[in-house]
């Protein structure tokens, strides 16, 4: 898809390359009211569109949910109905009907995280900021002046400027969601009368491995996909009202989840404001099958499509007449409404925005794993009721009366804070380092969570730290991580928190037994955890979480920090010695067929030199005699050369292992047979310094 406009000096740069990656949603935005990037390679990679879980490594859950989404904002003015599209069914390209916002301003990034451990999120914290990781950006429907259509055929500009704040987090209990904060703005001469806000969504939850994705035809596919419109209630009886899609099948255990939309609050009052559902098959403006489910072509179909769940013509509100059985490539649009700064009415059943007013509008993108493998059912979605309710909850903030009119800028509790936007938290994530060796990792972290206060309880509830880890195979039964030990404050006052086994096991401490710190890489710090018979080679990954107490009297678990917030990958191997003892070697040796740590290509295999110094140059030949490949190697290597090991993991390595994909220097396929290599010695700083030393590996495919 061209998602640049045309170059014009009122305009700022398209956006398109920025996501949401503190959790586990990973969603694209850019500046020009479009969501997801369509699958683009961005910097050589394909980055999330709409993906959930972006952060495990179990493949199966992997699972991307649309390739773009839009928002569709629509208003009535002098009677007119006016509709402007970010995008709609087959529009790519700028210039064109239906591709109608423009950038106003960059992307910028705010973060709540302050501390200055592994999360880069740090670098952007900022005391105004939301959440984990804020989005900022805005956009226009017009040109030059507020009447100004760009020469985009059929679009009549409401005239408005949107700014759109997103927000995330990395709490295991919201990482799930997205929360989309609307702003708009009236920059016309005319009031705009019922302001309808949806989002458009040309969803498709499909997952991007499933099958082989070197064979022919493996992959992805549009085509079975169903949608629906949940209006359960929750725990309160309030109604959620979601928009949401599906894969018919799951595609075998790989396509198991949920993509919804829902709306959490705005401007105007929830008894006032009505969610509103449609869906079609992609471009399509006659389907025999289903004659109702039609794509709205004009900007008045569309505002009838954003105002009722009954298609224009029907009479028929085909959210009470079922939803279609037949998978396809099926369209959604989200819409709520009516938005205004003022009602026009004496019962407020319609509102206007008048010249220079604003209003706001509050939606979120969920997403969840299929609870169960029954078919649809509110049993199935019971995970996204559980995402959407925490979203819901996120927005409410200390004011669970969905009612209240919230005026930009009203300060609910007069000490200068808006209350909307807090969420239990756990304990921060602790700070950690980890050093390599032969068979052997060891996590340090620092006590810098155990003096949080929590913003709901306001106490001091750090309770204790959990170790986890994990081997990364090809096999999709694993479990992601495993507990590798758990420790907890000693106390007998909270006897049902833990096992109150104390922090001595992994507590740092001095010559005389008292607690102390330990510097690494020149930070300090006070606890470690060492895992031993680790098998050198393979990947592994660490994480140290913080959990607290809980709170019983607002009816809270006790609450872990993220998983993955700290993880860190490494690769077990020799560590280098200054006097180089000892002689190199290879594993697997010999190298059969494929190793279990191979990928599916040619190109993801490997093998292992092992006890290297610290700077080496490796040659390999043929048993003729001939060079096959040369190896230059450093202790700070971390596996860029090989297409098996994701150097953008920053995986840690021992500093005596090179791995080496049995790729010729001439981009040819090694051969089964014999090999010979000679390491040389290349520190200077080594008593062995300029030393070579030989050896030889098998290899039969």
């Amino acid at each position: 898809m061209g998602l640049q406009n045309s170059v014009h000096a009122q305009f700022a740069d398209d956006v398109y390359d920025k996501y949401t990656s503190v959790g586990q949603l990973g969603l694209a935005v850019t500046n020009f009211g479009v969501l997801g990037n369509g699958w683009n390679k961005i910097d050589g990679r394909i980055q999330p569109s709409c993906e959930y879980k972006q952060k495990t490594e179990i493949l199966r859950e992997q699972v991307e949910h649309f390739s773009y989404a839009g928002l569709w904002i629509g208003g009535k003015v002098n009677g007119e109905r006016r509709v402007s599209t970010a995008i709609v069914d087959g529009v790519f390209e700028s210039g064109q009907e239906g591709f109608e916002y423009f950038a106003n301003s960059g992307v910028k990034i705010r973060s709540s995280i302050s501390s200055t451990s592994l999360d880069s999120m740090a670098q952007y914290f900022s005391p105004f900021a939301v959440s984990h990781q804020d989005f900022i950006m805005d956009f226009k429907d017009y040109g030059v002046t507020p009447t100004d259509d760009y020469d985009i055929p059929n679009h009549t500009p409401l005239g408005i400027d949107v700014r759109l704040e997103t927000y995330a987090w990395n709490f295991t209990f919201a990482d799930a969601f997205v929360i989309l904060n609307y702003t708009i703005h009236n920059s016309s001469n005319e009031t705009i009368k019922d302001i309808y806000t949806g989002l458009w969504m040309d969803a498709s939850v499909a997952n991007m491995n499933y099958t082989n994705k070197y064979e022919p035809g493996g992959g992805f596919t549009w085509y079975d996909n169903l949608n629906g419109f949940d209006q359960s209630a929750d725990a309160s009886g309030f109604t959620r009202d979601i928009a949401y899609q599906y894969d018919a099948d799951g595609d075998d255990g790989w396509a198991e989840s949920y993509i919804g939309v829902s709306l959490l609050g705005g401007t105007v009052p929830r008894p006032y404001v009505k969610s509103h559902y449609s869906q079609w098959v992609w471009t399509s403006t006659n389907n025999s099958d289903y004659p109702q489910y039609g794509m709205p072509l004009l900007d008045i179909d569309r505002y009838d499509a954003m105002i009722s769940n009954v298609p224009k013509g029907t009479g028929i509100d085909y959210t009470d007449e079922g939803y279609p059985s037949d998978p396809n490539s099926w369209m959604f649009l989200f819409s709520a409404g009516p938005f205004g700064s003022t009602p026009s009415n004496e019962d407020s059943s319609q509102w206007e925005l008048p010249p220079g007013d604003s209003c706001n509008i509050i939606m979120a993108i969920i997403c969840a794993r299929w609870s169960g493998t029954t078919d649809d059912s509110p049993a199935r979605r019971a995970n996204l009721h559980v995402n959407n309710d925490w979203a819901q909850k996120a927005f409410d903030g200390e004011d669970a009366n969905r009612n209240n009119i919230l005026d930009e800028g009203e300060d609910l509790n007069g000490d200068g804070k808006i209350t909307r936007y807090i969420l239990p938290e756990p304990p921060p994530v602790p700070n950690i380092a980890v050093e390599v060796g032969d068979q052997q990792v060891t996590i340090y972290w620092q006590n810098n969570t155990e003096s949080f206060t929590d913003p709901i309880s306001r106490e001091q509830d750090f309770e204790g730290y959990r170790i986890y880890g994990a081997r990364k195979t090809l096999s999709e039964v694993d479990k992601e991580f495993t507990l590798l030990g758990e420790f907890d404050l000693a106390h007998t006052d909270y006897m049902d928190i833990g096992y109150n086994t104390g922090f001595d096991f992994i507590r740092i401490v001095n010559e005389f037994g008292e607690q102390d710190s330990l510097e690494v890489d020149g930070n300090f710090y006070q606890y470690k955890f060492v895992n031993n018979d680790v098998k050198n080679g393979w990947l592994n990954y660490y994480a140290v979480t913080a959990y607290d107490r809980g709170d019983p009297n607002a009816n809270l678990e006790s609450l872990e920090s993220s998983v993955y917030a700290n993880r860190q990958y490494v690769y077990p191997g020799v560590k280098p010695t200054s006097d180089w003892a000892g002689k190199p070697s290879v594993y697997p040796n010999p190298y059969r067929g494929q190793a279990e740590w191979d990928g599916f290509s040619s190109r993801s295999r490997q093998i292992w030199f092992q006890n290297l110094p610290e700077k080496a140059e490796i040659r390999i030949f043929s048993l003729a005699g001939d060079l096959v490949d040369i190896l230059n190697h450093d202790s700070d290597y971390i596996g860029s050369d090989i297409q098996n090991i994701n150097d953008r993991k920053n995986p840690q390595f021992s500093g005596g292992e090179h791995a080496w994909d049995l790729i010729t220097r001439h981009d040819q396929a090694t051969a089964t047979g014999l090999y010979l290599f000679t390491v040389e010695n290349l520190d200077i700083k080594s008593v062995s310094y300029g030393v070579i030393k030989e050896g030889k590996f098998l290899i039969i495919k």
